[in-house]
């Protein structure tokens, strides 16, 4: 991979990493109701289940999806599916107290594998990797250009995502009623419902 080669990825990697989508609308949701430190195995999931994905996709998994289009629109869809039980749980989440601790037992903050797992079937996560493999990795080296996009990705997109979870903490002076809350909750519920967007009219 050449200099400007990897200049052209990592602005493709902050621009996809920065852009409003499924994990940054639950990493902002997650800032404001649980603070920035409970957030960080949901941040460091995120990192890390885009980093597999990527060596997954250079290692032969994109060609399997690229051949099996039954198998792509399943993992979509599923996606897509799992995305609105989120939404909903989100939508229904109790009014949480914007301190230190937050949370109420009940609500918690995603974990590092719930968030790895689900980087599987988001579908922006896809759109990105797949975009990453096929354009910024040259046949020529092609493993060793793979394993530069994953160890360089994370680099890029952590920054970028840690950003939006600053964003929710910031949010959390503002969430001092429970009605507050709640209206905001819904409105990250409705913002990932519409991030399904995309994949519903494609």
């Amino acid at each position: 991979m050449t200099g400007a080669l990897l200049l052209a990825f990592i602005g493709f990697a902050t621009a996809i990493s920065i852009t409003p989508g499924p994990n940054n609308t639950m990493l902002l949701a997650s800032g404001a109701n649980f603070g920035f430190v409970r957030t960080l195995p949901h941040l460091a999931g995120i990192a890390a289940g885009t980093m597999l994905m990527v060596l997954l996709v250079g290692l032969g998994l994109g060609r399997l999806l690229e051949a099996s289009p039954p198998l792509y629109a399943l993992l979509r869809y599923a996606g897509a599916l799992y995305l609105l039980v989120l939404a909903w749980r989100l939508a229904r989440a109790r009014a949480i107290k914007p301190g230190p601790k937050g949370g109420d037992g009940r609500h918690r903050p995603m974990r590092f594998a719930d968030a790895l797992l689900f980087q599987g079937v988001n579908p922006k996560a896809w759109v990105m990797v797949v975009g990453a493999v096929t354009t910024y990795a040259p046949r020529d080296g092609f493993v060793r250009n793979v394993l530069t996009i994953a160890a360089v990705l994370p680099l890029v997109s952590i920054p970028c995502i840690a950003l939006w979870a600053g964003c929710g903490v910031a949010m959390r002076r503002v969430l001092d009623r429970p009605s507050r809350v709640r209206a905001f909750n819904m409105t990250m519920a409705i913002l990932l419902v519409m991030s399904l967007y995309p994949v519903l009219i494609d």
